[in-house]
């Protein structure tokens, strides 16, 4: 029943994105068809969860702030669907195990490196839990630029605007991890080394956002 709900919200958005927000996928070659993936994308907007699950053509589970949905019906509904709830004020352990485990069992999760929407637009810079995530398990990084959602819903607004959304992914990324290699030093290397493929995806998504 989850996955039929999932589809449903894939195709509404899918929808609605293309007839209100010329909305667009780019780079989609570049998603590994099986086996487990981390998306790791820039965050403006809550718009950018449904685009962004658009634009991948494999189902895919959301880390995402604990608290999003408050109502306990919705909380438990979007659990079951497509969100693994986080605890941002410390690390928490019980959503990297259960990122972890879904990326060992062959499947996909999304992850915001910044931690939480950016309030001007601009990226900010990432946070080290990528890098523990991936210390854990050695799947391959699809990083991956949402533009135009700030200009569509940014933090504080309640309207949205239609402007253009575009999602441009690019190649897949590995971090071996070596045993004894100093931890700290690979978490902050692997987000810092994200966070620089995304801003170089934001350079390329310009010209075509800005028409």
């Amino acid at each position: 029943m989850s996955g039929l709900i999932y589809a449903c919200i894939w195709a509404f958005f899918n929808v609605i994105g293309r007839v209100l927000f010329r909305y667009r996928a780019h780079g989609a070659q570049h998603i590994p068809k099986q086996g487990g993936v981390l998306f790791a994308a820039n965050h403006a907007s809550y718009v950018d969860i449904p685009f962004l699950g658009c634009g991948i053509p494999r189902r895919v589970a959301f880390l995402g702030r604990a608290n999003l949905f408050s109502p306990r019906l919705l909380n438990w509904m979007f659990r079951k669907i497509a969100w693994i709830p986080l605890k941002t004020n410390r690390l928490d352990r019980q959503a990297l195990k259960d990122t972890v485990a879904r990326l060992k069992a062959g499947k996909s999760v999304v992850i915001f490196p910044e931690g939480t929407r950016t309030p001007h637009g601009a990226l900010q810079s990432g946070k080290p839990g990528i890098g523990v995530i991936l210390a854990e398990v050695q799947c391959p990084v699809v990083p991956a630029y949402i533009a135009g959602t700030y200009d569509v819903l940014p933090i504080g607004s309640a309207r949205l605007g239609l402007k253009p959304i575009a999602i441009y992914f690019g190649e897949p990324m590995t971090f071996p991890y070596e045993e004894g290699q100093d931890k700290k030093d690979y978490y902050h290397s692997v987000s810092a080394a994200v966070m620089n493929r995304i801003a170089e995806l934001g350079h390329v998504s310009a010209p075509t956002t800005n028409r």
